[in-house]
């Protein structure tokens, strides 16, 4: 099972960081960012577009989206 949203499709990146030397750039090891996603139901009466596919189910999804979700829209 892959570490995506299934709402908005949010992957995982790789970062490096540069520290800075005596003028000079250290080498710093790269470090794997992963997006904070929680197991959540979908209502099945929602009114958004892009959660209308998973309507009535429990998906992995970004908290981004769960923030999202809990919007009333008007």
């Amino acid at each position: 099972m892959p570490r995506t949203c299934e709402i908005c499709d949010k992957k995982s990146l790789m970062e490096s960081a540069r520290k800075k030397l005596m003028s000079q750039y250290n080498p710093t090891p790269k470090k794997r960012k992963r997006p904070n996603l929680q197991k959540t139901n979908i209502p099945q009466d929602v009114k958004r577009k892009n959660f209308k596919a998973h309507a009535g189910k429990k998906v992995l999804a970004c908290t981004k989206c769960i923030k999202t979700l809990g919007k009333n829209e008007k």
